[in-house]
């Protein structure tokens, strides 16, 4: 279970934007994002109807900035499985290689109509 996509930098990407910094490079919240939108990718093929993911655990060290229009691609592959619980190494390069962050982030299966049940308003 694993999926790559590519992202392009954008001006709403950056730490200025994402308000987390001042510098007009890639920001680590929108980087968190396209990693799980990565493990979203590689899950969802194997979700039955009516099923969904939710991200539970996430650790990501983002190591090299990117200016904006640059790609960034992003894999995911799933390391463990057991049962609802999938653990995914993720990681981010700047196509051309270099390593733009690193890390893991946990999902599990839910229903997601019981899921939404439980929201209390």
């Amino acid at each position: 279970m694993d999926a790559t996509l590519t992202f392009t930098v954008t001006d709403a990407d950056t730490a200025a934007a994402v308000g987390s910094g001042s510098l007009p490079v890639l920001g680590t919240p929108r980087l968190l994002a396209w990693c799980e939108a990565a493990t979203c990718a590689a899950i969802d093929p194997t979700l039955r109807h009516g099923q969904t993911s939710v991200g539970t655990r996430v650790e990501l060290e983002h190591t090299a900035a990117s200016a904006v229009g640059q790609e960034v691609e992003v894999t995911a592959s799933a390391t463990y499985v057991d049962g609802r619980l999938h653990r995914f190494t993720v990681a981010a390069r700047n196509v051309g290689g270099k390593v733009v962050g690193t890390g893991e982030v946990t999902r599990v299966v839910v229903d997601a109509e019981r899921f939404l049940s439980r929201i209390s308003s």
